[in-house]
């Protein structure tokens, strides 16, 4: 968990903050220290990671006019720059140049004020975790089982093609949890939530955080 604890210590499978939490939690936040605040009314900048399939643009879209801020797609920016899909990107540069390049175009995201979706790998890149050191950052976490049914269907997501779906995109969790864990400061579960009520979530962890 990262710039958030409750009273008491947690046990390390739990240390996330979630809804529940929030009563009980004392703020040790990028807000308490200084950085990356908009005055005192809330975060500059909201940050969400999360594996494929979670709803993070879903969520940051709406979260981003709740909040008042504007949205960036970190994914969407690739796209931009080269003019195709990001899957195709990706697929043509090979994973290692794409996560050089997504690295890059996060960087030059973060310091914009707003509501920032990241690619589901983009905390693969140490760098990238680095940077989010500094920022309140929401994992908008989704199960197994879901995640693999809202991507099944999903062509143009090169890195979850695989002859077993389920288990690639376990063994991919496997590898990004912990990631997602160490740069998060609140985790949303969105397998039996809507979209709003995931927003509402956050809202809550933000009034929280910044009060």
């Amino acid at each position: 968990m990262k710039r958030f604890h409750r009273p008491e210590p947690l046990h390390p499978s739990s240390a996330l903050l979630e809804q529940e939490d929030l009563e009980e939690m004392g703020a040790t936040t990028a807000h308490d220290r200084g950085e990356n605040t908009r005055n005192d009314d809330g975060p500059c900048t909201v940050v969400l990671v999360g594996p494929p399939g979670a709803g993070k643009t879903t969520i940051a879209r709406r979260l981003s006019r709740a909040l008042n801020m504007p949205m960036v797609d970190t994914d969407h920016l690739i796209e931009e720059e080269f003019g195709k899909p990001c899957g195709e990107v990706f697929s043509e540069l090979g994973e290692p140049k794409f996560r050089e390049v997504e690295a890059r175009v996060i960087a030059e995201a973060l310091p914009q004020c707003g509501v920032i979706s990241l690619g589901g790998g983009a905390v693969l890149t140490e760098s990238t975790r680095e940077l989010l050191e500094s920022y309140e950052v929401v994992w908008v976490d989704v199960s197994v089982e879901e995640g693999v049914r809202r991507t099944c269907r999903d062509n143009s997501r090169p890195v979850l093609q695989a002859e077993d779906p389920a288990e690639h995109y376990r063994n991919l969790m496997e590898v990004r949890a912990p990631l997602y864990s160490e740069v998060a400061c609140f985790r949303v579960r969105t397998d039996k939530k809507t979209p709003q009520q995931c927003v509402g979530d956050i809202l809550s962890y933000v009034e929280a955080a910044f009060d």
